[in-house]
């Protein structure tokens, strides 16, 4: 029993790291733009495509890990800029019907282009056998999941809290109009973490493709698990984001584990619990 119970907790710690990478772009977007961007499953679909695409093209699992990315951020980056900007001052609705939207386009188009089929992606051959830790043998390509997933956590913990860039940020997102007038251009720094949290979403994509493969309608599927995972850690938090992909991690793996019947009932049951006792989330601000 305690050896699953750790080989149960390594996967759930897995799959929280991968939770965490789609849900902190989710939450930097809410953050700076109060914009509850539901295609952001979309941006996490199209990772896994153009993962899938750059790896049959170049060969290189890595070579996509960079560079598919970086075409869904600049995807983001057309969306902030020509579809959502000129929604900002409407109301939230507006934002939330016109996302909603791109769900079904972005799922279209992905149609149109690679099919309905499930497509599988092979991890690096370097990734591609197992690690035995203790009694415990777990993939290697989970455990650099883990590491990965902690590795960009931190990174992104400096570069909000110890940078001038995220020094920016977090003050256009507590008084947009005074950063205008110390003369930063605040809606290029919206465009900047609008197309970095698409670009987040992205690699959660690429990296989720030797998990789960890649079908057009992953997007919708991840999408509900991330929601929570901003509920429970709360609205524009990027601890929250990390902490409540690691606890909604371990209850819906350990909820396939033992109780598969019921498993997303744990999730729901543990977002429940805490908007009960702490509505704005376990580290979040209240909604504006």
């Amino acid at each position: 029993m305690p050896l699953d119970l750790l080989a149960q907790a390594l996967n759930g710690l897995a799959y929280g790291a991968l939770l965490f990478l789609l849900s902190v772009g989710l939450t930097l977007i809410f953050g700076l733009l109060d914009v509850v961007n539901l295609a952001h499953g979309s941006f996490y679909m199209l990772g896994a495509y153009a993962g899938l695409t750059l790896i049959g093209a170049t060969g290189s699992f890595w070579l996509a890990l960079v560079l598919a990315p970086a075409v869904v951020g600049l995807i983001g980056a057309l969306v902030e800029r020509r579809l959502l900007r000129p929604l900002y001052r409407r109301p939230p609705l507006d934002q939330i019907l016109l996302t909603f939207g791109l769900i079904y386009l972005f799922e279209d188009l992905v149609k149109w282009g690679w099919g309905g089929r499930i497509r599988s992606i092979a991890p690096p051959a370097v990734l591609a056998g197992s690690v035995r830790l203790g009694e415990v043998t777990i993939p290697a390509y989970r455990l650099f999941v883990i590491v990965f997933g902690l590795a960009v956590a931190a990174g992104l913990w400096y570069l909000v809290e110890r940078t001038r860039l995220g020094a920016i940020i977090r003050a256009g997102v507590f008084d947009a109009e005074m950063t205008r007038g110390v003369g930063i251009d605040v809606d290029r720094v919206f465009t900047a973490v609008f197309a970095v949290g698409a670009a987040l979403g992205g690699l959660s994509g690429v990296v989720a493709g030797p998990i789960q493969s890649a079908y057009p309608s992953m997007g919708v599927s991840i999408l509900v698990p991330a929601l929570i995972v901003v509920v429970v850690g709360g609205l524009g938090s990027l601890k929250g984001s990390l902490v409540g992909s690691l606890i909604i991690g371990q209850a819906e793996t350990f909820g396939k584990a033992w109780l598969p019947g019921v498993s997303m009932l744990m999730i729901y049951l543990v977002m429940a619990l805490v908007v009960l006792l702490r509505p704005q989330g376990l580290f979040g601000r209240p909604l504006k």
